[in-house]
């Protein structure tokens, strides 16, 4: 796997001294971003198994917005799902995270359980906008996610999604200077985490943006203030403001939206946050979660 490192030399729109590449790659990725976000949904007869025009279907959403979602027609509520789908575009290494099953698939559901409770996304509450994994290590960095609704919620659960590439381009042209000073190694630190037994995870500094090797652009954020602490100096803050201005926006690249059952989103690790639900207590929802350091092949 590759590091999440600014070490990318080649012709690249992600490089500030490379101006051409960036009006190149701009006036393509304005003129093929979706304008819904019905845009990004492909139905499917059997998403573990999709025919060959469904796979180039949902290849040809995530290479214009780094994202699509399948609608299955065969609603399979088994726990395979998720990592199946992954597996065909190209994912094989999974985030073996400490609160994921033993196959590394994570169900995401309302939780009693000691360990899962005191964490976000085992409750109701909303989740703020963040990117998967922001507080790995660079060895472990998400470069891709696929998100299986096997039960939806009785009201509430939707999300908002953004490219964060287009993040990225519409900070550049607000404020290129803001741009470059979330390329900074100390841009952000997500601070340790401690339990009963100590130090549980240690600090991780880091980009937000940084380029990977082989050219493509990849994003750590979260908007939990509790959850990290941005370096002080005015560039930085200056870029986070206007990071957050832009996510509370109406901006029509933030497509809006709630995975019903069958439903999935398959994406390279894009911003997105979950509105607060209520639960049938008969029908909780459950979410099937396979975090991959992979992205998706060809996307």
């Amino acid at each position: 796997m590759t590091s999440a490192t600014q070490t990318y030399s080649g012709s690249n729109p992600f490089n500030f001294g490379d101006e051409a590449a960036y009006r190149r790659w701009r006036e393509q990725k304005l003129a093929q971003a979706p304008q819904t976000i019905a845009e990004l949904v492909v139905e499917v007869t059997d998403a573990e198994n999709l025919t060959a025009a469904e796979h180039a279907a949902l290849l040809e959403r995530c290479r214009r917005a780094n994202m699509a979602i399948y609608a299955n027609r065969r609603h399979d509520p088994g726990k395979d799902v998720a990592r199946l789908v992954g597996r065909q575009f190209g994912l094989e290494n999974l985030d073996a995270n400490w609160l994921a099953d033993d196959d590394g698939v994570s169900q995401i559901t309302v939780s009693g359980d000691s360990a899962r409770r005191d964490f976000i996304p085992y409750t109701n509450r909303p989740i703020k906008w963040h990117t998967d994994g922001y507080y790995n290590p660079p060895e472990r960095q998400i470069r891709a996610m696929v998100l299986h609704c096997a039960r939806s919620a009785a009201a509430g659960g939707e999300n908002r999604l953004m490219d964060h590439e287009m993040a990225y381009l519409l900070l550049r042209d607000a404020n290129p200077d803001c741009a470059r000073a979330l390329f900074a190694p100390d841009a952000m630190t997500i601070p340790e985490r401690v339990d009963e037994d100590g130090v549980a995870r240690p600090a991780q500094t880091g980009p937000v943006f940084s380029i990977e090797e082989n050219g493509a652009l990849h994003m750590r954020y979260t908007a939990r203030t509790r959850s990290i602490e941005w370096k002080q100096d005015e560039m930085t803050l200056a870029a986070v403001s206007l990071l957050e201005k832009m996510l509370a926006s109406e901006s029509p690249y933030i497509y809006r939206g709630r995975l019903e059952p069958g439903m999935g989103l398959l994406c390279n690790n894009v911003l997105h946050d979950r509105a607060g639900f209520s639960d049938d207590p008969n029908r909780p929802r459950l979410l099937q979660r396979a975090r991959f350091y992979d992205r998706i092949a060809g996307g």
